[in-house]
C-alpha cells in the first residue's frame, strides 16, 4: 500500500485531498499541520489509514523527517497564501514559501521520495498583454508552463514577495532534479481553486483582522448585507476552478508518476475566467437564488487602501491547459455558476446562522 505524506493537510486543499485519497484510492496518509484539523471530518480522522499529527514542521525537523522517510510520496501544501498577509507579513511570507519549503525539498531529495510541491499561478506575474502587446496573440495572454515569462513587479511592491518566493522554490526543485537523476518531482500551479472550507470570514474563526481572498470577502459582505469591495474597480480577471475537479488532477499525478515527473502543471479552468466586477454581480444573483435576499451593492477602493502600501496585482490569470491534457488527460468539468453556487452554499451553511445572530445583536 502506497503511503502519502500531506504537509498542510488541515487546510482547504488538504482537507479535500484527504477525503479524495481515502475514498478514491487505497493509499495510507500521514498528515501534518500546525493547525487543528477542524476542516477534516472526524470520520476521516478515525480511519486506520490516517495518521494525523498537529505540528509546526518549520519548528520540528524531526517530525517532518520521520514522516517523509516513512512515505512514498510527499505533497507539500504548507504556505502563507493570502494577499493581505503578503503586505502585513512580507518576511514571514518569504520564509513560509521558500525558506521553510527548503527542508521538505532537501529531505525528499535525500530519501528519493517523489515530491508534489504546490506553487501558485502568481509566479507568472502580469501578462505581456498588460504591457500593450496584442491580447489576441495567445503568447501574450495565455499562461503556459513551458514558454510564458514570469513578469513580476518592483521591490517596492511587497505583493510580489509571495510569487518570488514560490518561483525560487520551483527553481530549487528543478535544480535538484537536474543534479539528481532518478529523483521525481511534480509542481502544481493552482489557478484560484474554490469550494467549501476555503478561507475564513473576518470576525469569526478567531480571525479578527486581515482580508480573505475575493470569494470569502464577497460572501462575508453578502451575508452581512454590506457593500462588496472592488479593489481598484474590480478590473482584474480570475479563472476559478472547483476544488473537486482540481483534486482529481492531483490524484492523476499520484497515479501516473511517470507522466507527471519533472514538470510543472497549471491546474485551473480557463472557461471560468471572469472580471472581478462581473463576479460581484454574479454572486449577488446567486445569493438571491440561494437565500431569496437581494444584495450585492459594490464600492471601489484603491488596493493600497484596502490591503496597504506595497499592494499590486496581476491583471489576468488564464491558464494554458495544453500540458495537463497531454500528460494527464485531465480537464475541469464544473462551470462557473455551479462552482460558485456550491461554494456559496457551503459558506451560508457554515456561517449564515452565526452572522444572523451577530446582526441581531448589533
Amino acid at each position: 500500500m502506497k503511503t502519502v505524506c500531506v504537509v498542510g493537510v488541515a487546510g482547504f486543499i488538504g482537507s479535500h485531498l484527504l477525503h479524495a485519497l481515502l475514498h478514491e484510492t487505497d493509499y495510507r496518509v500521514i498528515g501534518l499541520d500546525k493547525e487543528a484539523p477542524d476542516k477534516i471530518s472526524r470520520v476521516l480522522l478515525r480511519s486506520d489509514r490516517v495518521e494525523f499529527t498537529q505540528v509546526d514542521v518549520a519548528r520540528s525537523s524531526a517530525a517532518l523527517a520521520d514522516a517523509i522517510e516513512r512515505s512514498d510520496v510527499v505533497i507539500n501544501l504548507a504556505a502563507i497564501c493570502n494577499p493581505s498577509e503578503y503586505i502585513r507579513q512580507p518576511v514571514a511570507t518569504i520564509h513560509s514559501n521558500f525558506t521553510d519549503a527548503q527542508e521538505c525539498i532537501e529531505l525528499c531529495v535525500r530519501h528519493k521520495k517523489h515530491l508534489v510541491h504546490f506553487s501558485t499561478c502568481e509566479v507568472y506575474g502580469r501578462t505581456l498583454s498588460s504591457f500593450g502587446l496584442p491580447a489576441e496573440d495567445a503568447a501574450n495572454s495565455v499562461l503556459d508552463e513551458e514558454t510564458s515569462p514570469m513578469v513580476l513587479g518592483p521591490l517596492s511592491a511587497q505583493r510580489w514577495n509571495y510569487a518570488c518566493a514560490k518561483a525560487l522554490a520551483e527553481r530549487l526543485i528543478y535544480a535538484h532534479g537536474a543534479e539528481e537523476p532518478g529523483w521525481r518531482f511534480t509542481i502544481v500551479r493552482p489557478f484560484n481553486w474554490i469550494g467549501g472550507r476555503m478561507d475564513y470570514v473576518p470576525g469569526l474563526d478567531g480571525r479578527a483582522d486581515g482580508q480573505p481572498r475575493v470569494i470569502a470577502s464577497f460572501m462575508s459582505a453578502l451575508m452581512r448585507d454590506e457593500p462588496l469591495v472592488l479593489v481598484d474597480g474590480g478590473v482584474a480577471y480570475r479563472s476559478f476552478c472547483y476544488i473537486e475537479d482540481a483534486v482529481e488532477a492531483v490524484l492523476r499525478m499520484l497515479e501516473r508518476p511517470e507522466r507527471a515527473a519533472g514538470l510543472a502543471f497549471n491546474v485551473g479552468n480557463p472557461e471560468n475566467s471572469i472580471e472581478i466586477a462581473s463576479l460581484a454581480r454574479l454572486m449577488g444573483e446567486l445569493y438571491e437564488e440561494l437565500t431569496g435576499q437581494r444584495r450585492g451593492a459594490t464600492v471601489s477602493i484603491p488596493g493600497t487602501e484596502y490591503y496597504g502600501k506595497g499592494y499590486a496585482d496581476s491583471d489576468l490569470r488564464l491558464p494554458s491547459m495544453r500540458l495537463v491534457r497531454e500528460r494527464l488527460g485531465w480537464a475541469p468539468s464544473t462551470p462557473l455558476r455551479g462552482a460558485l453556487k456550491r461554494t456559496m452554499a457551503a459558506f451560508i451553511a457554515q456561517y449564515g446562522e452565526r452572522l444572523a445572530k451577530e446582526k441581531g445583536a448589533a
